[in-house]
This record gives structure tokens, sequence and C-alpha cells, in this order.
């Protein structure tokens, strides 16, 4: 024997009679803003003018003023649980068609008044609607119990066919309802799933340019550099040295590059787990600097236990390091000073070069040095400046904001 129908039916049941209430629906005036404002108040003199013609009729009928008074709350309630609590509504509605009766069904055609009758209706129009198929049979077999044993006769089969009309549209309603659901669900997918894709080609696409371009241009330097000394005669030791320089630089860039590509190129959205630079860098990077004939001094000053976080010494060393860049292009020859001083709101970081009258070695074409380094330090919550000095130098400088640990400057 199949016991999966059973348990369906079981649990629907228990749904209906004690379990946990349909979610609240969209409300009505949702796309209008305006009006849903007064929908509020609307409704609360709709249910007063609603419990005032239920307290008139019912007091023409003969009934005791508290019993009056308490048939028409209940006939009221229903309607004000409606919106957010559906299923209560409900349960509420088929209490007041047992309760608030005037009479047998063979003396008149219908029991209840007016206002309850048509309440009821609208009730269950709404409860069909809005919950599941299980607890939707079992709301219209419930509710007609009261039509069955209460209402005349020969009004019970137009009650019945409403009945069945209100569970048949409802089951619709909320199948439609489902359906557009899934359907908006599917197109927000397949929306994220093409900008995916087109992030992905983007970045190949980049990934292609930097390597046909830039790498292929950075592998002729650095093989340009490293065989200079042997296709030149007489060259001096310095000179060798710097086209040793020269070939290193080019080489760790071309590293440098490879990581990027293969970042650029993975469709991982993950943490990169490559060692990434940071304070300890920078004297190899000076040095560096020096053997390519810039003329550095690096000043770093005392950094507490050095427990600085390793996006603000990341950052600090891309500045750096971007500065030291600006300046061998745009002041060629000119003294430049490095100066990393830790503070106690975080780190200073600041590189100026001495006055040159070099003319730049660069392009012309816009770079995007300043626009970085501005980046990283506004990413980290810090403010950055650049430009230039009295004496006609020029400087930049960041300030890298972190919270020290215990001990820290």
């Amino acid at each position: 024997m199949n016991r999966r129908p059973i348990t369906v039916a079981l649990g629907g049941l228990g749904q209906t009679l004690w379990g946990r209430d349909a979610p609240p629906g969209r409300p009505l005036l949702a796309r209008w803003p305006g009006p849903a404002r007064y929908a509020a108040p609307v409704g609360l003199l709709a249910a007063l003018g609603l419990f005032l013609i239920t307290l008139t009729v019912e007091s023409e009928w003969g009934l005791p003023i508290l019993v009056a008074l308490l048939f028409a709350a209940m006939t009221v309630a229903p309607l004000l649980a409606l919106p957010r609590r559906p299923l209560l509504a409900w349960r509420l509605s088929v209490l007041a068609l047992l309760i608030c009766t005037f009479n047998a069904p063979s003396d008149q055609s219908w029991p209840w008044t007016p206002p309850l009758a048509l309440g009821s209706i609208v009730v269950v129009a709404v409860v069909v609607a809005r919950v599941d198929r299980p607890v939707l049979v079992w709301v219209v077999l419930i509710t007609t119990v009261p039509v069955l044993t209460l209402v005349h006769p020969d009004n019970r089969v137009p009650v019945l066919l409403l009945l069945g009309a209100l569970a048949i549209v409802g089951d619709l309603i909320r199948r439609n309802r489902l359906s557009r659901r899934a359907l908006a669900a599917q197109t927000e997918l397949s929306e994220r799933e093409q900008e995916r894709r087109a992030v992905l080609e983007e970045r190949t696409r980049i990934a292609r340019e930097l390597h046909d371009v830039v790498a292929h241009h950075m592998s002729l330097i650095a093989v340009q550099a490293e065989t200079a000394p042997y296709r030149l005669t007489d060259v001096p030791a310095p000179a060798a040295a710097e086209f040793a320089a020269i070939a290193g630089s080019a080489r760790d860039a071309l590293t440098d590059m490879r990581r990027l590509l293969g970042v650029l190129r993975s469709e991982a959205t993950g943490p990169q787990t490559a060692p990434q630079p940071d304070l300890t860098d920078l004297g190899p990077m000076v040095d560096a600097a020096r053997r390519a004939g810039l003329p550095v001094t690096l000043d770093v000053g005392p950094l507490g236990d050095g427990r600085v976080p390793a996006p603000v010494g990341l950052a600090a060393y891309r500045i750096v390091q971007e500065g030291l860049a600006n300046a061998a292009r745009h002041a060629a020859g000119a003294a430049v000073r490095v100066t990393v001083r830790a503070r106690q709101s975080g780190l200073g970081v600041r590189v100026e070069n001495s006055p040159t009258d070099a003319r730049p070695t660069a392009d012309g074409s816009p770079g995007h040095g300043l626009t970085g380094m501005r980046e990283r330090a506004t990413s980290l919550g810090g403010t950055f400046t650049a430009g230039p000095l009295p004496d006609g130098g020029y400087a930049v400088a960041a300030e890298l904001p972190y919270e020290p640990e215990s001990g820290d400057a």
C-alpha cells in the first residue's frame, strides 16, 4: 500500500487546522505607493462600517445586544486578519459560520447575515490562491461542512459550485504565480551566467593582449639586456651591472605578468595564495633601482613589532614601486627619497624626488600610476596626495590606516 498520499493528506490537514500560516502575499497597491499609504486607514474604516451594519441587522433580528456585538466582531475579525494571516482568517471565518447562525435551514434560506456570507467568500477566495494544493483541498472540504449542515437544501448546490470554482481558479492563480517566480529566477540565473561569461571573455581578451604585447616586449628587453655585454666591446663594469639589473627587472616583471595572466585566464574567483610583497621587500626593490642607475635613499623608521597587516604592506610596496617608476620616467637623474613611518593611526608612505632639468623619458601617453596609487590608498580607508614641491621637486604621499596590535607603534 502506498502511504505517500495518506501522509500528504494528513500533513495537509495538520497544516490547515493548526499549522504555520501561509506567507503574506504582495499588497494589491504595491505598484502605487501613493494610494497604498491610505490602504490601512481606509480598511479600518471599512471594517468599522461593516461592524456597524452587521450590528444593525442583528439588532433588527431581535438578538440580545451582547450576542449581536459578539457576532459582529466575529464577522469582522477574519477580514482584519486576512492580509497577513490568511489561514488564521479562514479558521476564524469557519468558526463564525458555525456559531453566528440565526435560524435553522427549514426556517429561512440563509442562516447568516449578508456581511458574514460575503466576507467568508472573500476569505476563501484569497486563501485558496495562497496555499498549497493539499491545504487547498482541506480548506474547501471543511468549508462545505457549515454549508451542508446550515444552508437550505435549495441553495446548497450553487454554494458548493461556487466553492469548487473558487478552488479551481485559486489553484490556477497559485500555479501561475509559482511559474512566474520560477521563470524570473531562471531569467536572473541566465543573466548572471551571461554576465559571468562576458567577464571571462573580457578577461581572456585582456590576458591575450597583455601576453602578445607587453610580455613580448619585456622578453625582448630582458634578452637584449642580457646579451648586450657580449655584443658590445669593452663594456665597463658599471654598465654591465646596469644591463644585468635591467635584465633582472624585466625577468621579475615577466614573472608578475605570468602570474597576472594566470589569474585573468582562470575562472576561479577565490583568494590568491601566491606570496605577495610587503615592507620587507622594499630593500631589494630599492637595490634593484640603484643598480638601474636611480639614486634612491630608503628611510624606514621603527615599525613597532613589525605586525603590519598584509594588505597595508602590499599597498605600501606598490605605492613605492610606482613612485620609483614615475621618478625614473619623469625625473631622470634626480635623487629620490623613500620614507616609511609607522604612525599611531597607521602607516605613512612618501616618495619624493629632487628638482631636475632632465626631460621626461615617457612617451607622452597618459598613464594610470597616480590613479592606481590613489585607489590602493582609498580602498584601505586612507588618503593619497601627489604634487610638486616648493623647491621644484615632486612628491607622492599616502596614509594607510590600520589598527595596531598590542605593542605596535
